[in-house]
């Protein structure tokens, strides 16, 4: 009993609580209702340990806790994609004005040569 109890504290509160945080930042475009899913299931393992049915909660809750971590997983990456396109038009604008002040400044070489050479 003791050992199941460790395994409850060291693994399904840790993934109860990393899915909490991952739904806890905003997310207008990935889907969450996965990893709540996942979350109620080790939630429900939990509360059948707590009630004394601790072989079928131990298996619920290690499902939920695999689930949980794969499902937020995938979470993540979704967010990752997001960031990665809301953060794309300034990077593209960022390089047009580094293209921009190389070609201002290639032009201001040849501007400097052509009166040096021509006076």
């Amino acid at each position: 009993m003791t050992q199941r109890i460790r395994f409850l504290c060291l693994i399904a509160v840790p993934a109860v609580l990393a899915a909490s945080l991952l739904m806890g930042s905003p997310a207008p475009a990935a889907d969450d209702s996965k990893v709540k899913g996942a979350t109620q299931q080790v939630e429900t393992g939990a509360k059948k340990i707590g009630q004394g049915e601790v072989g079928k909660g131990v298996e619920e809750t290690a499902k939920g806790v695999g689930k949980t971590v794969e499902e937020g997983a995938k979470y993540t990456g979704e967010k990752f994609k997001e960031a990665g396109k809301a953060a794309e038009p300034p990077a593209k604008s960022s390089w047009r004005h580094v293209k921009e002040g190389a070609s201002s400044f290639g032009h201001s070489v040849k501007n400097f040569f052509t009166k040096l050479f021509s006076g």
